[in-house]
């Protein structure tokens, strides 16, 4: 049960006076409650993003215009607008000893600004300034107020972020009705540690944010933002350890594999392991050896080999008589690993079935059937995995590709289709350290950092749009040379074409030029016509492959060794990463050509130049959330990760290692939270919607 003392935070927005059904919806659309009412709290962690400061006072001369300024003017005179003429301005005239001022209003009444600004009057209007015709003029100014007014004005006022429909004042009137909610809440941090960082309590932090004193007050590098990041950490790394204990907690079931299986299939491939693969197929083994349950993170550059790490652990659980499941988030990669898998298996005897939303009637019948007899030892698939009447006999290892697009439930649900089931996570998006510790802290890592022997560096070079007829020419000599190439296209802005007609244009058009060479892949098409593009490019029957971002992930081809992005300064960096990974798969020479419409914002050219200067993942992935900060790269925005409301890792990131080791201290002395720090840790975790982790402690 949430303790009592947070219920006015948890009570709706429409207890607060003003808020009424119509704004709360525009207040769900604000604060990203869409499925859900908004929520005191809600409101609160809707931090400003700056401020009006109101304590520079000028006189009109000394005025910049575009600046917000308040300023001391007597009203000369009005100019209402003209009768029947409404949407012409009406205009106030306004001076100090030092120049005039016009104040402009549209839509405006004229007995209402009669009352508010009279003719003679000293009136202190705040507001941004401009220049029309060359004199100095203030549209609707924010403030105007007389002498007892500018009393009670706040001199500095938060600006908040808006949607359509929700004005500034509305967020602030509403903003300043939650703050006295906030009720007086325990000490959750550790006393020693507030002292010698400074922080404000939690109530105050907030409090200084929404009424700062000065604009350094809602900078995200204060004292009083600092405190609530630190917060939001902690209930972050807190509520991992304990899903991870929860997962562990049921004793594991060792499976110690003989080697046999493993043995054949390493001398079955067609290469030697890297050192990395080595390490964690040892490490991975060791793992399933021990009675406790394994969760583990697999991260590994593009085309480092991860697929066959997972079919030599998989190779241990059915050494021990259990049976493995390896789950990716689309078809086209869920095909991809059982066509790599396959005929590996083969040479050690390993049984394989695919199970996609594809396998239908008598055919699924029969792998469900196999499968619970054991007849099947790896199941391959998408989500369809999760489905109630797929039963396992004994599944021992569950294998999750791509995790970021799989949540904790889905997670969780996998593990209960066996008993004491292990997991593996896989992504092929190397992901930088601090978003490691921040979404995966509750997992083991181990990382592929070298690629297979044999692999060529890529040649990177960057080209303006306007030299598309070169590069379709050398696409022409490549292809008379037997080589093959992938031709993507570009993300689409909503108000344009879509990204597939973007497609068919370009397919169009190089069909025309190259002819039946020419093929054609992308999101729209159904399952079975992806399949078959993807297998005429693999086999050669077509040598240029125009797709969109469907080819991102998985697709194998090692003879493909041209590629060619356009509209490459549309592209996350990782994304761009993982597109031309998938070239340089083979022994030939690889080029990527990536296409931009100049001119080039400082952020393109930065990922344009850290493409062209190396092929590490793992840089690439530091300089990505350099950039773009954490939700786009891990997909949070889209994912159901959750993302962060207030820390920002880019400036809080070094938080996160301290949060950690307070995490692990605490739960180290008190497991069950029941101390009286692990009490006020409890609120914590339901301030910062964490306390599904709670109810994990409930449940032993």
């Amino acid at each position: 049960m949430r303790p009592n003392l947070l219920n006015p935070l948890f009570g709706a927005l429409t207890a607060l006076s003003g808020v009424g059904p119509k704004l709360e919806k525009l207040y769900r659309r604000l604060l990203g409650r869409d499925e859900d009412e908004a929520r005191v709290i809600d409101l609160l962690f809707h931090l400003p993003t700056g401020v009006i400061d109101r304590r520079a006072r000028p006189k009109l001369k000394d005025v910049v215009p575009g600046t917000v300024v308040t300023v001391a003017v007597t009203v000369d005179r009005h100019r209402p607008s003209p009768p029947h003429r409404p949407r012409v301005p009406y205009q106030v005239y306004a001076s100090d000893e030092t120049g005039d001022l016009i104040l402009t209003f549209f839509n405006a009444r004229r007995d209402y600004l009669e009352k508010l600004l009279p003719v003679g009057a000293l009136r202190y209007v705040s507001g941004t300034t401009g220049t029309y015709d060359g004199m100095l003029q203030m549209v609707h100014p924010d403030r105007v107020v007389d002498e007892a007014g500018l009393a009670q004005l706040p001199l500095v006022e938060p600006v908040y972020p808006l949607t359509e429909g929700l004005s500034l004042n509305q967020v602030r009137k509403a903003v300043d009705a939650a703050l006295p909610r906030l009720p007086d809440l325990p000490e959750w941090q550790d006393p020693p540690w507030v002292a010698r960082e400074r922080y404000p309590r939690f109530a105050d932090a907030l409090k200084t944010l929404h009424r700062p004193a000065a604009p350094a007050d809602v900078s995200p590098d204060s004292r009083a933002w600092m405190r609530l990041a630190y917060d939001e950490l902690l209930a972050g790394q807190l509520a991992l350890m304990l899903v991870r204990a929860h997962l562990r907690r049921p004793a594991g079931r060792a499976t110690p594999g003989t080697g046999a299986l493993r043995k054949k299939l390493v001398d079955a491939l067609p290469y030697s392991l890297t050192t990395s693969q080595s390490r964690a197929i040892a490490d991975i083994a060791a793992d399933l050896a021990k009675p406790e349950r394994m969760l583990r993170l697999l991260q590994g550059d593009v085309g480092s080999g991860k697929t066959v790490v997972a079919l030599l652990s998989a190779a241990t659980v059915i050494e021990g008589g259990r049976q493995a499941a390896l789950m990716a988030p689309t078809e086209i990669l869920a095909r991809q690993h059982y066509g790599t898998i396959v005929p590996l298996a083969a040479a050690a005897g390993i049984e394989v079935a695919i199970l996609t939303g594809r396998e239908r009637g008598r055919e699924r019948a029969d792998i469900i059937e196999r499968l619970r007899l054991g007849d099947i030892h790896i199941l391959v698939g998408t989500h369809a995995i999760f489905q109630d009447d797929v039963e396992f006999r004994d599944l021992g290892l569950a294998i999750v590709d791509e995790q970021h697009r799989f949540g904790v439930h889905q997670r969780l649900a996998l593990a209960r289709k066996g008993e004491a089931v292990d997991m593996l996570v896989m992504t092929a998006t190397p992901i930088p350290r601090t978003l490691v510790l921040t979404y995966f802290g509750d997992m083991d890592i181990s990382e592929l950092r070298e690629k297979p022997a044999g692999r060529q560096p890529i040649d990177t070079r960057t080209l303006p749009i306007s030299r598309l007829d070169e590069v379709i020419d050398a696409i022409g000599r490549a292809l008379s040379e037997g080589r093959r190439v992938y031709w993507v296209c570009p993300l689409v802005e909503e108000s344009e074409k879509s990204e597939i007609a973007a497609a068919e244009e370009r397919f169009a058009e190089l069909e025309q030029k190259f002819g039946a060479l020419t093929g054609l892949v992308h999101g729209r098409m159904k399952g079975a016509e992806k399949d078959a593009a993807m297998a005429r490019f693999a086999a050669g029957e077509t040598r240029l492959l125009v797709a969109t971002t469907v080819i991102e992930v998985g697709v194998d081809v090692p003879e493909a060794t041209v590629m060619v992005i356009e509209h490459a300064e549309r592209f996350g960096l990782s994304q761009l990463h993982q597109l031309r990974g998938r070239i340089g798969r083979g022994s030939g020479r690889s080029t990527c050509l990536l296409l931009y419409r100049p001119p080039l914002g400082e952020t393109a050219k930065a990922r344009l130049e850290t493409m062209r200067q190396t092929e590490d993942g793992f840089r690439i992935a530091e300089e990505d959330l350099r950039l773009r900060g954490e939700g786009d790269v891990l997909g949070t925005r889209q994912s159901g990760v959750p993302g962060f409301r207030i820390a920002r890792i880019e400036t809080h990131g070094n938080l996160i290692g301290a949060a950690r080791d307070d995490a692990q201290l605490v739960l180290s002395r008190d497991p069950t939270l029941s101390s009286e720090r692990g009490e006020a840790l409890r609120h914590l975790l339901y301030v910062f919607g964490r306390d599904e982790a709670i109810r994990l402690i409930r449940a032993g």
